[in-house]
């Protein structure tokens, strides 16, 4: 059986600019990344380096769905660098709870 809160749409609240945005990665933002990085596993990869361009993109294509015109520039321009770890947290919290956990797969296995 689905567990509902698996089902709503899950987005986090990040403030930028005094203004709060909310990261919300869905298929079409793993799809934007996919685009970019060729898979969303190496979009991660670049990510956990600590690479800035992988943090700017990433931080888009959780923010598409509000502004699907958002450019990288203007992410660039969003926050500066004393903000990165505090972005990196949202970006990965928000991709966490995002991904449906898989507690029915494994039970289903255990039976």
């Amino acid at each position: 059986m689905s567990n509902l809160s698996d089902i709503r749409e899950k987005k986090t609240p990040i403030n930028i600019n005094n203004e709060t945005k909310y990261l919300y990665y869905d298929l079409n933002a793993f799809a934007e990344l996919e685009e970019i990085y060729e898979s969303a596993d190496a979009a991660m990869a670049a990510l956990s380096k600590g690479s800035i361009k992988a943090i700017i993109n990433v931080l888009r294509a959780g923010l598409l769905h509000e502004n699907e015109s958002l450019t990288v520039k203007e992410v660039g321009k969003m926050f500066d660098i004393s903000q990165i770890p505090e972005v990196c947290e949202l970006i990965n919290r928000a991709i966490e709870i995002s991904i449906p956990e898989q507690k029915e797969k494994t039970e289903s296995k255990n039976v």
